[in-house]
């Protein structure tokens, strides 16, 4: 039979299922008491949460929140990072912190939305521009276009224009001085 206290966090694993736009299940090997409070402080600075969890609560939980895929990659001793903003500022954050300190931390997988990533494709993630670039490179590329064909429609009258104005030089200048 299960305890309250399984059962309440069963319910607050469920909700963070539920409203994650990533959670990013990882193992930290050999990660000490101070290294883990530095990490998770890191990445609560950033609005990411870094929770170690029972693999059946999660299993129970993802469940409910139906989201059974996330339970394919909870494995072994699993800390999952629930990003709730942009799913790539997760796994950036994530990422240079292993990076910055080497720390041992072995990332199993991920589950966005509903689809499940692999540690390589978290990596792939992770190594993505920020949003805005990407906005701004999408933007400048529909732009293009559109600036070529102004520029196409702008290059005849501007040539009219200066035919026009050269025929005028040339009649006045063979008119005859009266």
């Amino acid at each position: 039979m299960p305890t309250q206290k399984k059962i309440d966090e069963v319910t607050e694993l469920k909700e963070k299922i539920s409203k994650a736009t990533i959670a990013i299940a990882t193992n930290p090997q050999g990660l000490g008491g101070a290294a883990m409070t530095d990490l998770r402080s890191k990445l609560r600075e950033k609005k990411i949460e870094y929770r170690m969890v029972k693999n059946t609560l999660v299993g129970i939980a993802a469940d409910q929140a139906q989201k059974p895929s996330l339970k394919d990659v909870v494995k072994a001793t699993t800390v999952i990072a629930f990003g709730y903003g942009e799913p790539v500022d997760a796994a950036k954050a994530l990422d240079e912190y292993i990076r910055a300190t080497r720390a041992n931390i072995v990332i199993n997988g991920a589950l966005m939305g509903t689809q499940v990533l692999t540690a390589e494709q978290v990596s792939s993630l992770a190594s993505l521009p920020p949003k805005s670039q990407l906005v701004a490179k999408l933007l400048g590329q529909l732009q293009l276009p559109m600036a070529r064909l102004v520029g196409s429609l702008k290059s005849p009258i501007s040539g009219l224009g200066i035919v026009l104005q050269a025929r005028i030089k040339q009649m006045e200048s063979a008119k005859p001085a009266a």
